[in-house]
């Protein structure tokens, strides 16, 4: 039997021409015993789009509609209303005139809200609708990420004194429990973390702040947290050391931990490094994603070529196929496409790394162990033991281990590793100054692949732009002068770039290349000959980027500045 506040309700939305009789009946009758307001149940059920709806609802009940992405809060508006009435009623805040507090909602049908809103201010207030996300968003930017819990804690007055040396035990923070604000806080900027697709959390303690940055897409953003987070620093940054198993007393030395967590369904193992630093320890974080969610060979972005190359070194018996670049540029990642393209029942794979990023099923993964001796070089010995066909070791770093995995490759199997070098053709000339014979080193070796991450343009938003024909050095004339620029928009936290793609160099030894090795030749004759072959270099694969709209050419000329 319908209610009075229903058929009130079931006519508004009539009102509005976007609902049937029927969709609404289908709407009402949805469980909102969670809380989940009538609008929010409207939207997920699909029959009606969020902006739209609040469009036509605004007037029909004295209101008006908000774009909120463009109107910015006035400071003594967010100063007027707390940050727990904010993030309880999913509101914000946008301007304070004539004592009168207009604030954003997109639940115009929750009663309890104007006069919870009300004793919250201290006032009088008017609602004006926007959408959920708007919302939301608006609040992160302007109380911060965990405002709420910050609030509840500074008005508990626990954490009163951490503004010095004092600190509370790890019997403390574990009886505090899951719900317990601390834990919660230190979640809420994890889960965050991971919504935006950040890489790295960085808590930085300042001489009045505790900054938080997130790395995303390869570079860092600063997390709009609360002003008085500064109070909370060492609690926060206890808890952190708590999750990782460290020792929370010790704060003299750098420390590594490790933590396991379940975010949306996906295991993330994380990865803790301490820092002591002049205002307190500085504490790293490096999100993997534990889960068989692994960049697919055909997702790496290579161009047609170079993909069929690989196709075919990846499926040899035997050699050495090497990864080359920065610290950040995608190896690892590169390596696990290598390895989950090939990764067959019928093949044994062992794999050596410090640390393991990736847990993989089918494979054998040993974890290098420094403390206790167990090197890179030590667990390849026992590989060679352990009747491998593939052997992957995750980094080569001194001439015991680069032997090693040479002398593997040439009794039989097939070893895939990274260099830090900035091109393929130094990695010839890297393995030879750790001691490697070079005609060893032009055996073994079957291909060298170096490769960058560049930023993806925005598709929502990315602007066509002349091509500066400084930039471009080939004899040839290019296949357009037109090509893509950043603008920014909120798809994309108006940094006109979403996700990051590879661009890739990919040297296959040929007998060419294998006579400057032996000859120990420099790596510039090597490349040369290498592109006389047919070899496209980074910057040629990131030109080809550029034309197809993926990427910039600021982003390209930055990532191979190096390589050229």
């Amino acid at each position: 039997m319908p209610t009075p506040a229903d058929a009130a309700v079931v006519t508004l939305l009539r009102k509005t021409g976007l609902l049937t009789d029927a969709q609404i009946e289908q709407a009402l009758a949805t469980d909102r015993s969670d809380g989940t307001g009538l609008v929010a149940v409207i939207v997920r059920l699909g029959l009606a789009r969020e902006e739209e709806l609040l469009q036509k609802l605004a007037p029909t009940l004295g209101m008006t509609y908000t774009a909120l992405e463009k109107a910015e809060p006035e400071a003594e508006a967010v100063q007027k209303l707390a940050a727990r009435a904010v993030y309880q009623y999913h509101v914000m805040p946008i301007r304070l005139a004539g004592g009168v507090l207009t604030v954003a909602a997109s639940d115009p049908f929750n009663v309890a809200m104007t006069d919870g809103l009300r004793l919250a201010a201290g006032g009088p207030v008017r609602i004006t609708l926007s959408t959920a996300a708007a919302i939301e968003k608006a609040s992160r930017k302007h109380y911060g990420v965990g405002a709420e819990t910050v609030e509840r804690m500074i008005e508990d007055g626990r954490y009163e004194l951490d503004t010095t040396e004092a600190t509370i035990s790890k019997l403390d923070l574990n009886d505090m429990g899951q719900e317990a604000s601390i834990v919660r806080f230190v979640n809420q900027i994890i889960a965050e973390a991971d919504r935006q697709g950040a890489t790295d959390i960085h808590f930085e303690p300042m001489e009045e702040e505790l900054r938080i940055r997130y790395r995303i897409d390869g570079v860092l953003h600063k997390v709009d947290v609360p002003l008085q987070l500064n109070r909370l620093k060492a609690a926060i940054l206890s808890r952190l050391k708590v999750m990782a198993n460290l020792d929370i007393a010790e704060k003299r030395m750098p420390l590594d931990g490790r933590i396991g967590i379940r975010l949306g369904g996906q295991d993330i193992d994380i990865r803790v490094s301490t820092m002591p630093t002049v205002y307190g320890e500085s504490i790293s974080l490096r999100l993997l994603q534990k889960s068989d969610n692994f960049v697919r060979l055909k997702d790496l972005g290579m161009a047609t070529r170079e993909h069929h190359l690989i196709e075919k070194i990846i499926h040899r018996p035997n050699g050495i196929c090497l990864v080359t670049g920065p610290t950040g540029s995608g190896k690892t990642t590169s390596l696990y496409a290598f390895l989950h393209e090939i990764n067959t029942m019928d093949v044994r794979i062992l794999t050596v790394e410090d640390p393991i990023e990736y847990e993989m099923g089918g494979i054998n993964q040993v974890l290098v162990r420094q403390d206790i001796g167990l090197t890179f070089a030590r667990v390849l010995r026992s590989f060679l033991r352990q009747d491998p066909d593939i052997i992957m070791v995750g980094e080569i770093r001194d001439a015991e281990t680069a032997e090693i995995a040479i002398n593997a490759s040439l009794t039989g199997h097939l070893v895939f590793s990274t260099l830090h070098t900035n091109d393929a053709a130094g990695a010839f000339a890297r393995l030879i100054d750790m001691g490697v014979e070079p005609f060893l080193v032009a055996s073994a070796v079957a291909a060298v692949m170096a490769q960058r991450l560049v930023r993806r343009l925005c598709p929502h938003c990315r602007r066509t732009e002349a091509l500066d024909m400084t930039l471009w050095n080939n004899a040839v004339p290019p296949p357009s002068y037109q090509v893509y620029a950043a603008v920014g928009c909120e798809k994309c936290t108006q940094t006109g770039y979403r996700g990051r793609r590879g661009i890739f160099e990919l040297l296959n030894m040929h007998d060419a290349v294998e006579s400057l090795v032996i000859n120990r030749r420099s790596a510039n004759e090597i490349k040369a000959a290498a592109v006389a072959s047919g070899m496209r270099t980074l910057r040629d694969d990131g030109w080809d980027k550029i034309f197809a709209g993926t990427t910039t050419v600021e982003e390209v000329m930055l990532a191979t500045e190096d390589n050229e």
